[in-house]
């Protein structure tokens, strides 16, 4: 069933955009600010800063490894059941970790369970939202992408609430029945596209109907039962209802007639073949992609960008009570301003860059060097007031995360986009997950976090030259910035659910 023109750009699909948007909010608005978590297990636990760390750096980090996953379970299943799913796994994850007797069950609990179902939950949203938008596609996501900072914004001030009222383990089981919500956020989902799926198990009955329909029906299914009228034309019956009427006996015996049969066993052997080819020729774009010095280049810099500026979402909390710039945590913390600020950089970022004149890789570059710099300045910053600066501006050029998809199209082009992007996502969640606990390490050593965010600075500052450098036009790259192709999205949602 093919999208109608008339149900795009409009209707219904302001609705899916709502549903979609407060879906983002539910899901990330606990992990997004787990900072305000973070000291509540320290102080629970009494474990290591590098052992709790990975608890937040999972959670963020799952969900993009992840991605290849979970957009094969949308396109498979549809954007409604994967949401209903990953409500129940983001609401069981949060109420199981209510009750962890470590940080070893957390880790499993929050940051792989609940971190799963966030990547299922913004692969499914972006998937609902591109089969719903053509002309305005760019501003329905760009609203639905926001519900992350504005989950962070209100969830960082809601948990640190609740911790005071109810304790840290009445906030999580509070925070997982919310995420409850998100089963009445996929109610609203109503799919355009039939997933992939259903058309699988629509071809396997009308396949199987064909078969029972040139079968030599039995003496027993002609005899007419007393009462019945003979005189009524038969009634021609749809697939759905043929199969309703097939006894199950009949298909299992159908299918042991089936068994052994030698076109069979060369069906499958012509099927094992395709699936090699299909793995071979996906294996061989993978490696001219990483050909592509330019590319190399940017994922080098969004793994090293993703290892150094994300840690002061974890720790910043943490840095402000350490150094006794303030006694509990603020009642609008850090992480709230932080969120802010990135929803902000995330929507000024993506008008500059439609500006035909600015460089979108330099521009990224740009943002790394700025970001760089504002986590080297934490370590001496010696107020509260600075620290809420700097993660105001720390978090406005983390919003350069809406340039990702943008500079992978013009590097590798939209055709290649699913399979690029995959691999740009895999080195950032590598490097989201690795980042927190460095620095927690770094801190377990020195007893400070002065040399960690030196070093989380350094990174992204190499990472911006890097990137600069190997995109100098001197090396003559194959594409240039004025060849860039001009990028118009199709309805071809597969490519939507990778960038997720």
């Amino acid at each position: 069933m093919a999208p109608s023109t008339k149900v795009l750009d409009g209707g219904w699909g302001w609705a899916i955009v709502v549903a979609s948007f407060m879906a983002q909010l539910l899901a990330y608005g606990s992990p997004q600010s787990v900072g305000v978590l973070y000291p509540e297990w320290l102080h629970a636990f009494q474990e290591g800063k590098g052992m709790t760390a990975w608890v937040g750096s999972l959670v963020a980090g799952v969900g993009l490894i992840a991605s290849p996953v979970c957009s094969a379970c949308v396109d498979n299943f549809g954007a409604r059941p994967v949401t209903i799913f990953s409500g129940v796994m983001v609401a069981g994850g949060l109420m199981l970790s209510a009750f962890a007797p470590n940080v070893q069950f957390l880790i499993f609990s929050y940051g792989i369970v609940v971190g799963l179902g966030c990547g299922l939950v913004y692969a499914a949203t972006l998937t609902i939202t591109c089969q719903y938008f053509d002309k305005r596609r760019g501003l329905a996501l760009g609203i639905v992408t926001t519900g992350t900072s504005v989950g962070a914004f209100i969830y960082a001030t809601a948990q640190n609430e609740l911790i005071v009222l109810y304790g840290l383990d009445g906030c999580l089981l509070i925070i997982g029945a919310m995420a409850l919500n998100l089963m009445a956020c996929a109610g609203f989902m109503r799919p355009l596209n039939m997933p992939g799926y259903y058309l699988k198990q629509k071809a396997a009955l009308e396949r199987n109907t064909e078969e029972q329909l040139f079968e030599k029906p039995q003496l027993d299914d002609l005899k007419i039962t007393t009462g019945s009228t003979a005189t009524t034309p038969e009634k021609t019956l749809t697939v759905k209802e043929l199969l309703i009427t097939i006894d199950a006996k009949d298909l299992a015996v159908q299918t042991e007639k089936k068994k052994g049969s030698f076109l069979d066993g060369l069906a499958i052997v012509k099927v094992i073949k395709k699936k090699q080819q299909a793995y071979s020729r996906y294996m061989h774009s993978m490696y001219e992609i990483l050909q592509d010095q330019a590319m190399v280049a940017f994922c080098i810099a969004v793994f090293l960008f993703s290892l150094g500026a994300f840690p002061p979402v974890l720790f910043i909390e943490d840095i402000a009570q350490s150094e006794g710039l303030i006694e509990e945590v603020s009642v609008i913390p850090l992480v709230s301003i932080g969120a802010i600020a990135t929803c902000v950089g995330k929507l000024v970022l993506g008008m500059l860059v439609d500006i035909r004149w600015i460089n979108s890789i330099y521009l990224y570059a740009f943002t790394m060097f700025a970001g760089g710099v504002a986590l080297l300045l934490i370590p001496i910053t010696k107020s509260y007031v600075g620290l809420q600066i700097l993660s105001a501006v720390l978090g406005f050029f983390s919003g350069n995360w809406s340039l990702t998809s943008y500079i992978t199209t013009k590097i590798v082009g939209l055709d290649r986009l699913t399979q690029a992007h995959g691999i740009l996502m895999f080195f950032g969640g590598f490097g989201i997950m690795l980042g927190p606990p460095v620095v927690g390490w770094f801190f377990d050593w020195t007893q400070s976090y002065d040399l960690a965010f030196y070093f989380s600075g350094s990174c992204v500052e190499l990472g911006a030259i890097i990137l600069f450098l190997l995109n100098l036009p001197c090396w003559n790259r194959k594409h240039s910035e004025n060849d860039r192709p001009d990028v118009h999205y199709t309805s071809n949602c597969d490519k939507v659910a990778s960038v997720a």
